[in-house]
């Protein structure tokens, strides 16, 4: 039967090694990322309500309700760098927003 047996110099460093491991002091917490400022803002007219949502001061979200019109409100959908909202070739609209309807709603 084989057996191997280390040399006492590295018994010892493994031990050391193994000891300071167990000295050292925890890792530090992970900093915790403060959640997203977010408002809400509503302006309101006689003919028009108006929401706008900012999460951490980019616009997400603005939503356009008319009061004493038949027309549906609508939202606007806000261009960022992870989608491409233009619409046809050459379409350039800079910093506005596309306007989208919800026909149905559950």
């Amino acid at each position: 039967m084989l057996t191997s047996h280390l040399p006492l110099p590295a018994l010892l460093a493994l031990c050391l090694a193994c000891g300071s491991a167990w000295a050292a002091e925890p890792a530090a917490e992970a900093q915790k990322v403060p959640d997203a400022k977010v408002q809400q803002t509503v302006i309101e007219d006689d003919s028009n309500r108006i929401e706008e949502m900012r999460v951490r001061g980019q616009t997400q979200k603005v939503s356009v309700q008319p009061k004493n019109s038949a027309l549906p409100g609508y939202e606007i959908i806000m261009g960022d760098a992870s989608r491409d909202p233009s619409i046809g070739n050459g379409a350039s609209r800079g910093a506005a927003g596309q306007r989208v309807w919800r026909l149905l709603t559950f």
